[in-house]
């Protein structure tokens, strides 16, 4: 009965909690969304070269790979509550100095920017474990869904805010939607002070638990970390591309705004039913299935280039990241134990926002040089390698079974 209790209370405050973090997905997200659905356009009109446009994303992804480590490192020192500060902090600053370098025609100062923009997304990863800290074991892949889920109103907010701000400030295109986002960052602060997180006690400190190469080493763990980063990777090729590909197939502004905001629509809507079916039928089969998505949203890309054919596209790797992204990160959870949380989340975002990042840098290269089918083709030996490596963790669980 005192078990029953306990959990019962443990469930109360993660509910709380991921009641706020959800919020702060939506914030956060549609922080992420005007830098996706602007960083392209802006950094052709800034970039010395068209094949540079796309490399302010690359940076966003840099600053989001730099900032993993930093996140559990301060998470583990001084509680999830001072990372999130301070990554908000970093979001502002990131609208602030992103609407200067328009002001300014400094191609140097947006990338910087969107590394700072990078860094406070770096922290909102954190946000899907953050609800499982104190949550029971069953709640725990519900608590990082409907964390997720939040983004669904980012989806909405972010293109939204693009639409309606982009062109305010004549002839300074999107200056002023950065503005707004240094605003949106600071209202995500104030509601993340609220999230009950409390310091962590000395012994749960980063050395706690296994050695993280040990944890590293395992079949499951590797399978979840290279899930991860195919999934984000595939995602990221294409979305990072999509608006530059279709100003350059003669769509409009208006039609890139409306795939990118029902692109990230499609990311973090399933989130409302993701962590059931996690329940249900496992995090690894999920994965599988969000996979395969993405493979055929490439397929769907490299059957024609009308605004339909991205607007399908998008929102079908969407959904494909989101079944992949959330399953691969409830593995994680599944890999470590209590006292190795915040080292081994930090270390999984690390590797796989590392290797976003070195994917990403190649993007604006392979649009400019190859081409939009390029860009496709890309994704289906990825998806086969993160196939792969769940297959070989099944496998192998298997056989310890046995």
């Amino acid at each position: 009965m005192t078990a029953i209790t306990a959990e019962t209370v443990d469930d109360t405050t993660a509910r709380a909690n991921v009641r706020r973090l959800a919020a702060a997905q939506a914030l956060t997200g549609a922080n992420a969304a005007v830098v996706f659905a602007t960083g392209s356009i802006v950094g052709a009109q800034l970039a010395p070269s068209i094949s540079l446009a796309t490399l302010p994303l690359s940076i966003y992804m840099l600053g989001l790979a730099a900032g993993t480590l930093p996140t559990g490192m301060i998470s583990q020192a001084y509680g999830r509550r001072a990372a999130f500060i301070a990554g908000t902090a970093c979001g502002a600053l990131c609208g602030l100095l992103a609407a200067l370098a328009i002001l300014q025609g400094s191609f140097a100062l947006f990338c910087f920017a969107t590394f700072l923009g990078g860094v406070y997304g770096a922290v909102s990863q954190s946000y899907r474990f953050a609800a499982t800290d104190s949550a029971s074991v069953a709640y725990r892949p519900k608590a990082i869904s409907w964390v997720m889920a939040g983004g669904v109103f980012a989806g909405v907010l972010g293109p939204q805010l693009v639409q309606w701000t982009m062109d305010l400030w004549p002839p300074y295109l999107f200056a002023v939607s950065f503005l707004v986002q240094a605003v949106v960052a600071l209202i995500a602060m104030a509601v993340l002070a609220g999230v009950n997180a409390p310091r962590p006690a000395p012994a749960q400190q980063m050395t706690g638990g296994r050695p993280l190469l040990e944890i590293a080493r395992k079949p499951r763990f590797i399978a979840a970390v290279v899930c991860g980063a195919v999934s984000y990777t595939a995602m990221n090729f294409l979305m990072t591309s999509a608006p530059l590909a279709m100003k350059f197939c003669g769509l409009s502004l208006s039609d890139s705004n409306f795939g990118i905001q029902w692109h990230i629509v499609a990311m973090f809507g399933p989130s409302f039913f993701t962590g059931h079916l996690i329940a249900r039928f496992g995090a690894a089969k999920v994965a599988v299935v969000g996979l395969i998505l993405e493979a055929a949203a490439a397929v769907i890309g490299l059957s024609g280039i009308t605004a339909m054919h991205f607007w399908a596209g998008l929102f079908v790797v969407g959904v494909g990241w989101n079944f992949s992204f959330v399953g691969a990160s409830a593995l994680i959870v599944e890999s470590h134990r209590p006292q190795e949380g915040k080292k081994v989340q930090a270390f999984n975002d690390f590797i796989v926002f590392g290797l976003v990042a070195i994917g990403s840098f190649s993007s604006g290269q392979l649009l400019a040089t190859y081409g939009w089918s390029m860009v496709n083709i890309v994704v289906f030996p990825a998806v086969a390698i993160a196939l792969a490596g769940l297959a070989i963790a099944a496998l192998t669980q298997r056989r310890v079974a046995a």
